[in-house]
């Protein structure tokens, strides 16, 4: 393309055509204004500053500290907005954009956020342990209610039990769970089964009578809630053993809990197979639902009691409750204790349910408070951060009172960016003004391209393919129409490009209503961030499906056929064979002139040979397209050349590329076009030749290989008699028709070479004439070398003994002098200069490298890298060329097989509707409509619609800018508030 233009040589050009021109500024910033300032810069978001230290660590430069208490405050917001939304407050919104606060604002905030932080942070945590305090409260008096249940039940039903129990096999033999024999099991229900292996734990010692309460030596201190008063109801179990008359020596105990109902299956087994069934399991559902005392999440739990006998089951028993994570909790001895406990519970609870509603309130009026003025801390804080790490980009100056930055801007909006720098440093009290000052440079820009929210989204097609080198043609304003166009080429249908235009049209309307509800779904934010090029793209497609006179696979005959009836009536009112057709005969039934616009209707009934003429139609009307498209392409080409002062691209890559195109290309549209206007249905004389009637009309495809192949032909379409010659369509049709032909063809294979080894060569030889004088100005230098070569010989002679001389005659002074300049200087010669140079300093100071640093284009020409890439780019395009006008028949494919989707979506379902009658025809017309529109919407519009797309897509990026767009640059990245918070808004709702 040419070496890179140097800001102040570029021409004048709308910035709608080429990226903005941008130049590089250093700024010099008091450090008391530099804050100020650049809040200014990102309020106006026109300045992408450079990083100044690139090889200091992120924790070593000089805000590091700022930027850490910006990310301390951001978490702390990010709590309360966790904390609220948690509450489901709504958080107010306005939308408003606050400035930037001042350096010492910063502390007022930080010590909000922190007394905010610490107080809600106290709120949750005294709210979460009322909230396990009330949990195992509740959990408790479950396990009160149960037990006490429990308990009442085997005191009604043991006597009976045991009035009917003998004792005929000894104690000593009998096993520690026994529920008796099979006598036993007739005469007791199913009910009391579970209770009488409760009852047998007690049996072997031949107890006959006992309550309850004495069965349970004492009840173990878990360590739960309410363990301090179970401490009270504790019984000396010494005391109780001693006791010859209570069966208390049995030392059976029991513990009460709560698991949770879906591990109580497995808890049981693994209870059971531990213990090998010395132990009896009760349990009992909780009815309602309590929340873990741990996560808080709402639980089903049940209520268990387990008797047990010794030390190693009781800590067996345990570890298995520890490892199914059931809470264990104390339980009374006898129903008064029982009792007396449930109401000390009961009154604990509503207690805790006052104190934990008025914390819960006192907790909800802080976020309510809090989420007033969330939003807005948020934006100052993103502020203050995003202001300090660009201080961090700076560099300061050795007397720390000025720091000094570069950026990229537009020149066009220097005016601006000095008012905001002015602004800044006025806001900031300072009285040093603020410095921007322009600098030369050899570095390639950003590229700036300016857009609204109508050129955005064409914008984003280009630059998805690669963004724009500096100043190069942007293709965006001309793909505003092409882009389009060629997908209405594809999609081409009024019936569905209305709906695409209404939806479209909808989303312009409503887009603010839209934008403001923050919908997150990417499919939806797709189809409303192109909202515009959807809204042209419907348009065309309306333009195009009235050209092709195609609405749901219909036609309107608007103006009236030019084709009329040429049949006789007679044939037609005979009986005919389905399987017959009929042919107007154009000489009989055309009219002569046109259908006005688009096509004629009568082909939509022409079922015969409809899909013939609209495929020839369709083909050569893409190859007219897509050459145009590839020669507007390589023109623009032609711009880029001319603003870059590119001569040898003109003359060696642009010139012989378009003859190339004009040569072949260009030539066989041109036949396209003649054959439409000149070769009819009627015998008429053409250029000359005398043409018989439409067979004979020339075949493009063919004598387009014949062209290449120069192969001999007949001229004209009749012999010297009049007669029609065979294959009358292969030969030429104009006089010296295979004479220029070759010479075309001669001219592109010509045009080749001079593409590929043109531009090459001429570097070559100004590569060389630059070393020839070179190699001239050298022979100059030897001249002067050997003369002063001479000139030193004498100086050798007599130099060294005439400072001798004078040295023995001033040896103090001489002596004193010598001693000075051997401390204080030291003589250096540049080798890279002729220039000898006394330097007061010492030896030891490192002495600055010489040399210059090559920018871009220095250095010799590498003739193979050269070759190579000429040789790349002239094959891309010569094959390109031939590809890409076959490319181009995409259009034509892919418009054939969208009317005939419609049509086959026409025929196959909604025509179905109209073979019913009456009531059962109208209700069909409704409910086969339904599906009809529901398959054209999803299957027509959607998927047809995003295949054309992906399509026009393609076209653009491959066939169209690869003419003339390098894509090699980089994006302008301003440092800008809007952006910084969009792109944080954004990051947050996909949370």
């Amino acid at each position: 393309m040419g070496d890179y233009v140097t800001p102040g040589e570029e021409p004048a050009q709308p910035g709608i055509y080429r990226s903005e021109q941008m130049c590089l500024a250093q700024l010099y910033l008091q450090s008391d204004a530099a804050y100020q300032c650049v809040a200014e810069l990102g309020e106006l978001g026109l300045v992408q500053f450079r990083d100044l230290n690139p090889d200091v660590s992120s924790f070593q430069r000089k805000y590091v500290n700022e930027v850490r208490r910006c990310d301390e405050m951001e978490r702390k917001l990010r709590y309360l907005e966790r904390e609220i939304k948690k509450d489901q407050i709504p958080m107010l919104d306005t939308g408003e954009n606050p400035d930037a606060p001042l350096p010492r604002e910063m502390i007022d905030l930080e010590a909000t956020f922190e007394k905010l932080e610490n107080e809600l942070r106290e709120v949750n945590k005294n709210e979460e342990t009322l909230k396990k305090n009330f949990s195992e409260l509740t959990e408790l008096k479950h396990i009160l209610r149960k037990t006490q249940t429990f308990f009442e039940e085997v005191d009604h039903d043991r006597w009976r039990i045991l009035e009917g129990r003998g004792n005929s096999v000894p104690d000593d033999e009998r096993p520690l769970i026994d529920i008796g024999g099979q006598s036993d099991l007739d005469n007791i229900s199913g009910g009391d089964i579970s209770r009488m292996a409760m009852l047998k734990l007690g049996w072997r010692y031949n107890v006959r009578q006992f309550w309850h309460e004495d069965l349970i030596a004492s009840s173990e201190n878990t360590g739960m809630v309410g363990a301090s008063r179970m401490n009270s109801f504790e019984v000396d179990d010494q005391t109780r053993f001693n006791d010859d008359t209570s069966p208390l020596k049995l030392q059976l105990r029991f513990v009460a809990g709560v698991i949770q109902r879906e591990r109580l299956p497995a808890f049981e087994r693994l209870l059971w197979r531990a213990c090998r069934g010395n132990v009896f399991l009760r349990t009992s559902e909780i009815d309602d639902v309590l929340n873990d005392t741990v996560t808080g999440e709402p639980v089903n739990k049940c209520v268990f009691i387990i008797f047990f006998q010794g030390e190693q089951l009781k800590t067996k028993v345990k570890k298995i409750c520890e490892g199914f994570r059931a809470t264990l909790y104390p339980c009374p001895d006898t129903p008064q204790e029982r009792r007396e406990m449930s109401i000390g519970v009961m009154t604990r609870i509503e207690d805790l349910k006052t104190v934990l509603g008025q914390t819960q309130d006192h907790r909800h009026r802080v976020l309510v408070a809090a989420s007033k003025n969330v939003r807005m801390w948020l934006t100052k804080v993103r502020k203050i951060k995003s202001i300090y790490h660009t201080l961090n980009l700076f560099n300061i100056d050795v007397t720390q009172k000025c720091l000094i930055a570069e950026v990229w801007c537009p020149i066009a909006e220097l005016d601006r960016i000095k008012m905001a720098l002015k602004r800044g440093t006025d806001e900031s009290g300072s009285q040093v003004p603020s410095i921007l000052n322009r600098m030369e440079t050899s570095e390639a820009p950003p590229t700036y391209n300016k857009t609204n929210k109508f050129t955005k989204g064409f914008q984003n097609i280009v630059d998805a393919y690669g963004i724009a080198t500096y100043r190069e043609i942007n293709p965006a304003p001309y793909t505003m129409i092409s882009f389009p166009f060629l997908f209405a080429v594809m999609f081409g249908d009024l019936g569905h490009g209305i709906i695409m235009f209404l939806a479209a049209l909808f989303f312009i309307l409503k887009e603010k209503q839209l934008e403001a509800a923050r919908i997150k779904d990417e499919i939806f934010q797709t189809f409303f961030g192109g909202r515009y090029v959807i809204f042209l793209m419907g348009v065309f497609s309306i333009y195009t499906g009235f050209m092709y006179n195609d609405v749901f696979s219909k036609s309107f005959n608007l103006f009236g056929s030019s084709w009329q009836n040429s049949i006789p009536e007679s044939t037609l009112e005979k009986p005919l064979d389905p399987e017959s057709t009929f042919m107007l005969i154009p000489e009989l039934a055309y009219a002569g002139t046109p259908y006005p616009v688009g096509v004629d209707p009568i082909w939509n009934v022409a079922e015969a040979n409809k899909l013939s003429f609209l495929n020839s139609l369709k083909m050569k009307m893409s190859v007219i397209f897509g050459i145009t498209q590839m020669v507007f392409g390589v023109l623009l080409s032609y711009q880029n050349y001319i603003y870059f002062k590119s001569d040898l691209d003109i003359k060696y890559m642009f010139i012989p590329q378009m003859i190339f195109l004009g040569s072949i290309f260009v030539y066989l549209c041109l036949q396209i076009i003649v054959k439409w206007l000149v070769f009819g249905a009627a015998a008429d004389s053409v250029f000359g030749y005398q043409y018989p009637g439409s067979n004979c009309a020339p075949s493009l495809l063919i004598g387009l290989i014949n062209m290449f192949m120069m192969k001999d032909r007949k001229a004209g379409f009749v012999d010297e008699s009049g007669q029609q010659i065979d294959q009358c369509y292969l030969s030429t049709w104009y006089p010296g028709q295979s004479f220029f032909e070759t010479i075309f063809v001669l001219v592109a294979i010509a045009c080749v070479p001079v593409m590929l080894f043109g531009k090459p060569y001429m570097l070559w030889k100004a590569e060389k004439e630059r070393r020839e004088a070179g190699h001239q100005q050298l022979s100059y230098a030897e001249i002067v070398l050997v003369v002063l070569a001479v000139v030193q010989v004498p100086i050798m002679l007599f130099a060294k003994p005439f400072f001798l001389y004078k040295r023995s005659k001033k040896q103090t002074n001489y002596q004193n002098l010598h001693n000075h300049n051997n401390h204080d200087e030291s003589v250096r010669a540049d080798m890279n200069g002729d220039d000898v140079e006394v330097v007061h300093a010492p030896e030891t100071q490192p002495k600055p490298a010489g040399g210059h640093g090559h920018g871009h284009g220095d250095g010799p020409l590498d003739m193979a890298d050269t070759m190579v890439y000429q040789a790349i780019h002239t094959i891309e395009f010569v094959l390109g060329c031939v590809s890409h006008t076959a490319s181009y028949l995409r259009l034509w494919a892919l418009s054939l097989a969208h009317a005939q989707l419609s049509d086959v979506l026409w025929t196959m379902v909604f025509r179905q509707c109209f073979a019913a009658d009456g009531y059962l025809g109208a209700v069909l017309t409704y409910f086969i409509f339904f599906i009809f529109g529901t398959m054209s919407v999803f299957i027509l519009v959607l998927m047809e619609g995003l295949s054309a797309f992906l399509h026009a897509l393609r076209l653009h990026w491959v066939e169209f800018q690869s003419k003339f767009y390098g894509g090699l640059g980089y994006e302008f990245a301003p440092f800008s508030f809007e952006k910084i918070l969009a792109e944080e808004r954004e990051a947050e709702e996909q949370l």
